[in-house]
């Protein structure tokens, strides 16, 4: 793997306070949940106004740029009416203005979506106060630059009302927080051969062999530390150490990095651990489910004719296998299967193409991104033009979207390629070249594609990972155009506030390309006529207390609608 030059010297702008973020944040919820699907929401000049109808609230904001799908940056406080002029808001009275038009809308109730909004913010303002100095410098060997990019994400998801809200103590998960460069030792456990729990597919037992291991003749169980210390005084588990049938061989084993999920770790030996941690991030306490470990191994089986297709469709696209887990199996406690379970996912490095280097697709696309792995940097590399630009993006939209519409299309396999999910390779340039699809959790079938295999799976499994070909299409456009493309295009437009329309064309003529080659699916046709983008809900989720599993869409705009004046049939562009 090649390792990217330090960048050329780019100018950045000012870090922005902990509640600036939180009030944007809360504010692009209101706009893509509540004001906008309802029109209530205008530009006015060099600002926002949007209205909370029913509480009959008017909030307002500076832009300091405007989004054709409503994914505007903001600068400055969010302000509200005060007499005959404005004053400005903290997150806490927006968040409770917030709650005041969600308890009129729906008629109930939430006593948790304030605390997880002050959580996300204390987390956040304790990531950036342990975040060392040289967490955004140009690394210095060979794989820092990609793990700095899986440690980069300080500031969270811009539509989630709580991104960065972990539950516990600070002081309990930030020795292990990605965010602060973390690096440390597993706990490892020996476990007897009557207590093991462990599946496999191809490659599996080598992997586990590599990232786990044994000793003296037993198999070896990573687990978190965090997690250690809250399973270790369970009557079973004390049991169990004390009769042999695990043995505690301490923290120990080669330092491993947390990755952007948190709780997934890269292991020095060539692969990750997808390890169970009991903490509520975000939306979910974040615990591998018995039907997760299962299905994961049973995914990856039934995945490898696809992703082998789709390197020989889409050079250079590649699919991390989960093709193990481990665990154990004591008193039969469901509970302790899944919170000692661990997910075996391949590596990175023997995927890649020569001369590239993988970064995390939501680190590049970070609004506030400083590393040399920003959108910014990159294009810096390139000489900064906006020729240069739209050549960028022309490259990251084809390394991307064809793999996973054509899985979609040709198989009826549903990825899920939100910006935590993908890595793209790019070259020593900062060219997009290809792209890794990770994390078999959000991976669904399409039951009329995969009848006779979901018919095989254990019924859990099937019941989680079988999707109708409506319900998957919304997922794929959520992931991909709305959560990853546009936020992408976003980071660009950044730079290059001019080619917003021109790189949302230049995104329609990926797909006009695409079409022309795979199909003239109906699907397509709707994405391309301007039917409204769906968006995953967040802030309604968080207040009608769902998983994310129960999440809904709302509509927002779709620029890939837009025609130009003198290509009426789309058909010939795309030379059908």
């Amino acid at each position: 793997m090649t390792l990217l030059l330090p960048p050329p010297a780019v100018a950045t702008t000012e870090a922005p306070s902990v509640d600036d973020v939180v009030t944007h944040t809360l504010l692009n919820c209101a706009l893509r949940e509540l004001s906008g699907p309802e029109g209530q929401a205008d530009v006015v000049g060099d600002r926002l106004v949007a209205r909370l109808p029913r509480a009959e609230r008017v909030l307002r904001a500076r832009l300091r740029r405007h989004s054709r799908v409503g994914a505007h940056r903001f600068i400055g406080p969010v302000e509200v009416p005060d007499g005959a002029g404005w004053r400005p808001i903290d997150w806490r009275t927006l968040a409770d203005l917030l709650c005041e038009e969600l308890r009129l809308r729906t008629g109930r109730d939430n006593d948790e979506l304030l605390g997880q909004v002050e959580s996300s913010a204390q987390t956040m303002a304790a990531l950036l106060a342990a975040r060392p100095a040289a967490a955004d410098a140009p690394p210095a060997d060979l794989l820092s630059i990609w793990l700095a990019s899986e440690q980069a994400l300080v500031h969270g998801h811009r539509y989630h009302p709580s991104g960065k809200a972990r539950s516990g103590h600070a002081q309990e998960w930030l020795p292990h927080a990605p965010e602060v460069a973390a690096r440390f030792r597993l706990r490892r456990l020996a476990v007897s051969a009557e207590v093991l729990r462990q599946e496999t597919a191809t490659g599996g037992e080598a992997l586990l062999a590599r990232i786990a291991g044994e000793v003296d003749g037993r198999a070896v169980l990573p687990v978190h530390p965090g997690q250690w210390e809250r399973l270790r005084t369970d009557p079973a588990v004390v049991a169990a150490l004390a009769d042999g049938r695990l043995v505690d061989l301490g923290a120990s084993g080669p330092h491993v990095v947390p990755t952007s999920s948190v709780r997934t770790v890269w292991h020095p030996a060539g692969g990750f651990c997808k390890l169970s941690l009991d903490v509520r991030i975000t939306n979910c306490v974040r615990r591998n489910a018995a039907y997760e470990l299962t299905g994961a191994v049973a995914l990856t089986e039934l995945l490898d004719p696809v992703a082998a297709d789709l390197a020989a469709r889409h050079p250079g696209t590649a699919l991390l296998r989960e093709p193990a887990y481990r665990s154990v199996d004591l008193d039969g406690r469901r509970d302790l299967l899944e919170s000692f379970g661990v997910i075996a996912r391949e590596g990175v490095t023997d995927r890649l193409l020569p001369g590239t280097t993988p970064l995390l697709a939501a680190a590049v696309a970070d609004e506030h991104a400083r590393g040399p792995w920003a959108v910014r940097a990159l294009l810096a590399r390139l000489g900064g033009g906006a020729d240069a630009a739209v050549a960028w993006w022309d490259a990251w939209v084809a390394a991307v979207l064809p793999p996973v519409l054509s899985a979609y299309f040709a198989w009826g396999v549903v990825f899920e390629p939100h910006l935590q999910n993908v890595l793209v390779a790019v070259d020593v340039d900062g060219l997009p070249v290809h792209a890794l699809l990770r994390d078999l959790e959000g991976t669904k079938l399409i039951d009329s594609r995969w009848c006779a295999e979901l018919a095989e799976l254990p019924a859990e499994v099937a019941t989680q990972v079988a999707y109708d070909a409506g319900r998957g299409w919304d997922r794929v456009v959520y992931c991909l155009v709305v959560n990853h493309l546009s936020e992408v295009l976003s980071a660009v437009a950044d730079v290059h506030p001019e080619l917003e329309d021109v790189l949302w064309g230049r995104l329609r003529a990926a797909v006009l390309r695409f079409r022309a080659t795979s199909g003239d699916a109906p699907q397509l046709r709707a994405l391309l006529s301007g039917v409204p983008l769906p968006a995953k809900a967040n802030l309604l989720l968080r207040w009608e207390r769902q998983a994310d599993r129960a999440a809904g869409y709302v509509p927002v705009p779709n620029p890939l609608g837009d025609r130009p004046a003198a290509a009426a049939p789309d058909r010939a562009a795309a030379g059908q």
